[in-house]
C-alpha cells in the first residue's frame, strides 16, 4: 500500500511552547469545540482564523511541557491541524496526542521549516517536503504500529476496533 500523503501549510512557533498557551485554563471545562476555537490562544489569538483542516503546527524544542492537560491536544486536532512537528515534545504531551490520534513527529530540523510553508508530510518514512523551500527534512519515523493506532483514530478507536472485530480476521 502507498504511503498517505498528507499536504497543509506550517504555522510555526518557537520553543518552550506550554500547555497552558497550548489550552487556556479557563476553557478546559467547556465543549471541545469551545477549547478548539481558543487552540493557542496564549501564543497567537489568532491562531484558529489562520488554521485550514490539515494544517500543520511546528515548533521548536520542548513543545507541550507544563502540565498533563489533555485538553491541549484535543485543541490543535479539533481547530484542524493534522500533524504536530518539533525538536522535541514533553513526554506526557506526546503520548496525549497519540492516544488521540494526533500524529506527532519528532524532527530535528522543525526550526528550518519557514512560517506558511507549504509541506507534504509521510508518517511512516518521517519524510517532509517543504514545497515552498524544495527542502526535504527527515524526522524520526513513527512505527507501524503508532501509525495504525493514530489512523483507527486514537486509543478508543483502536481498542473498539480491536474489541468489536468480527472472529476470524
Amino acid at each position: 500500500m502507498a504511503e498517505k500523503i498528507l499536504c497543509g501549510t506550517a504555522h510555526v512557533f518557537g520553543d518552550n511552547i506550554n500547555t497552558d498557551l497550548i489550552s487556556p485554563a479557563q476553557y478546559m471545562e467547556m465543549s471541545n469545540e469551545v477549547i478548539a476555537a481558543h487552540a493557542m490562544e496564549g501564543s497567537d489569538p489568532d491562531f484558529c482564523k489562520k488554521v485550514k483542516p490539515g494544517d500543520f503546527l511546528v515548533a521548536g524544542a520542548n513543545f507541550g511541557s507544563g502540565s498533563s492537560r489533555e485538553t491541549a491536544p484535543i485543541a490543535l486536532k479539533d481547530c484542524g491541524i493534522s500533524v504536530v512537528i518539533a525538536k522535541f515534545f514533553a513526554r506526557i504531551f506526546y503520548r496525549n496526542c497519540i492516544n488521540i490520534g494526533l500524529p506527532v513527529l519528532i524532527c530535528e530540523q522543525a526550526g528550518e521549516i519557514g512560517q506558511g510553508d507549504a509541506l507534504e508530510v509521510e508518517l511512516g518514512t518521517g519524510v517532509i517536503r517543504s514545497l515552498t523551500s524544495g527542502r526535504t527534512y527527515q524526522c524520526a519515523p513513527l512505527p507501524e504500529n503508532i501509525v495504525a493506532l493514530i489512523n483507527n483514530g486514537g486509543l478508543l478507536g483502536d481498542l473498539d476496533i480491536r474489541i468489536n472485530k468480527p472472529k476470524g480476521e
